[in-house]
């Protein structure tokens, strides 16, 4: 049975209720009942909608990376460098992160639980953690600077990768204008597009195509698998390396 205009009218109000308190309140203070009650419906009917508090922080993901997208679209639709682009793009991030900064601290606390909805790799993550991943598909597809083909298909994950650790930076920046965050973007920026230029040299592509093995066999969505020299101590009957 599809939703009625008055159930879709509610389910946003309260989506627009919740958003706004965890902005301003932060995660602990917004529970379901408080939204409930700011909203103007009962608590079931808000878990009728919701089924839980991470419900609603996914609610807040889909408006940040929603604001990250466009706060970065005209730096994706002006081509340039794979440096200019990728400072662009995290610098967007910083700007639109930024009315959360307060409550940073405690949205990473619940992100890092063991098994947490909240999780960016988790499966309830994965409509806002697409829209992220794609900025950095674009940024590579788009990009002036020759990047090797081997190197082209991983590139937006790694980068994405890396965005998530300038956020976890920028959760404990205190400094005006998160100015130690927009420095370590525009250094990391330039970084990596050193790096793609020079991995199309002959001497580094073994080192590159080693970072990108272990970027692959420790990643959270991918499969466990025992690496080579375990296995073999395994069969051998000997401890692991580190036992």
């Amino acid at each position: 049975m599809s939703a009625t205009p008055k159930s879709e009218r509610t389910r946003a109000h309260l989506r627009d209720v919740a958003v706004r308190m965890l902005r301003d309140v932060g995660y602990e203070r917004t529970t379901m009942r408080a939204v409930a009650a700011e909203a103007g419906v009962s608590t079931g009917n808000a878990y009728y909608h919701f089924p839980s508090k991470d419900a609603l922080v996914q609610e807040l993901y889909l408006e940040v990376q929603r604001e990250h997208a466009e706060r970065a679209a005209p730096v994706l639709a002006a081509g340039g460098s794979l440096t200019d682009r990728l400072r662009g793009v995290w610098g967007a991030a910083v700007d639109a992160f930024a009315p959360f900064h307060a409550f940073g601290g405690e949205f990473v606390s619940v992100a890092i639980r063991p098994g947490s909805d909240a999780s960016p790799f988790s499966a309830a993550s994965a409509a806002s953690r697409d829209l992220s991943r794609d900025l950095f598909e674009q940024v590579v597809a788009g990009t002036q600077t020759r990047v090797p083909e081997r190197l082209r298909s991983e590139l937006p994950e790694l980068l994405w990768l890396a965005q998530l650790g300038i956020t976890l930076f920028w959760v404990h920046d205190t400094s005006p204008g998160f100015a130690r965050t927009r420095r370590l973007v525009d250094g990391g920026a330039s970084l990596v597009g050193s790096l793609v230029r020079l991995s199309r040299l002959p001497v580094a592509r073994g080192v590159v195509d080693d970072a990108l093995r272990l970027v692959r066999a420790v990643h959270p969505g991918a499969p466990w698998t025992s690496p080579p020299e375990d296995a073999a101590r395994e069969r051998a009957g000997e401890p692991e390396a580190g036992a």
